[in-house]
């Protein structure tokens, strides 16, 4: 009778020993960064966290106290305006693709632009918005504008919520289509309470993933939103934003402001965190 009993002395056995602790090492190199981002950003943001941060307003270079409650108002306003227009958008054109499309010339177009799209920079998609709403005084002859800044982040959650919708349509069974048109029940019925109803977990993954991209960008708001020390008066003026009051007050030389921007950069994270986890955990809900 051979022996069978794992050996470990044998030269594979070694070899499989030593790159398995190679990929566990490289696995944990990939990490390090965020769990070194993570625990820095922990350090010098929750020294100073207060409730002042969520109530009061930014204090001027030199002063003291204040918060930045006009900024995380004006991100939430931001964020909802960016989500009003892209989901509706966004998830139409899944919709169409994966549904009424049949595979070729145009909705190859769209699916190409949409990939495309993706991979734009987001100082791009500021540009943009800048020369078509702000710059062009379109908007009532408003310039720089909650609306605008919304508008340039929806640019870049389109492509997630695209792509989100149309895979997780296509997961849904061919049988259960066949079987509602069988019925007698037409393709918007069949779409809209069948497929989509089946779709909404998948769906809503790709939302959380996109909101959680937007929330965190800095570069369209810039050129769209611009910045306010004053509490949001409209969407149709200047906003502050968590990620543009980081920006803004990082580069001061007031110790304060350094402060308030690490502060608020721990709340930006732990937040995005929130929004990613919440999509981890729609994923595990849907595949079960």
């Amino acid at each position: 009778m051979p022996d069978l009993g794992y050996k470990n002395w044998q030269k594979r056995n070694i070899v499989n020993r030593l790159l398995s602790v190679l990929a566990g090492l490289f696995s944990f190199l990939c990490i390090l960064p965020l769990i070194a981002v993570l625990a820095y950003i922990l350090i010098k943001g929750i020294s100073t966290f207060n409730l002042d941060l969520f109530t009061k307003l930014p204090p001027p270079p030199g002063g003291e106290g204040g918060g930045f409650g006009n900024a995380i108002l004006g991100s939430i306003i931001v964020t909802t305006i960016a989500a009003l227009i892209a989901i509706p958008i966004g998830v139409g054109g899944g919709i169409y693709l994966a549904e009424y499309s049949t595979g070729r010339g145009f909705s190859q177009f769209i699916r190409f632009g949409t990939n495309v799209l993706a991979g734009v920079p987001s100082i791009i998609a500021g540009v943009f918005v800048y020369g078509v709403i702000v710059s062009t005084r379109i908007l009532f002859g408003n310039t720089f504008s909650a609306i605008a800044g919304g508008t340039a982040l929806s640019v870049l959650m389109l492509p997630t919520v695209v792509k989100t919708t149309d895979e997780g349509l296509k997961l849904v069974s061919n049988d259960l289509r066949r079987a509602a048109l069988g019925v007698g029940a037409s393709r918007f019925v069949t779409v809209s309470q069948i497929t989509l109803p089946k779709a909404f977990t998948p769906i809503a993954t790709g939302v959380v993933l996109s909101i959680a991209r937007a929330a965190g960008e800095t570069a369209p708001l810039i050129f769209t939103a611009l910045f306010s020390p004053f509490w949001p008066n409209g969407i149709f003026d200047p906003i502050a934003t968590l990620s543009v009051l980081i920006y803004n007050f990082s580069a001061q030389p007031y110790d304060l402001q350094n402060q308030l921007a690490w502060s608020a950069s721990f709340l930006l994270v732990v937040f995005i965190l929130a929004l990613n986890l919440l999509a981890r955990w729609l994923g595990r809900f849907a595949s079960k």
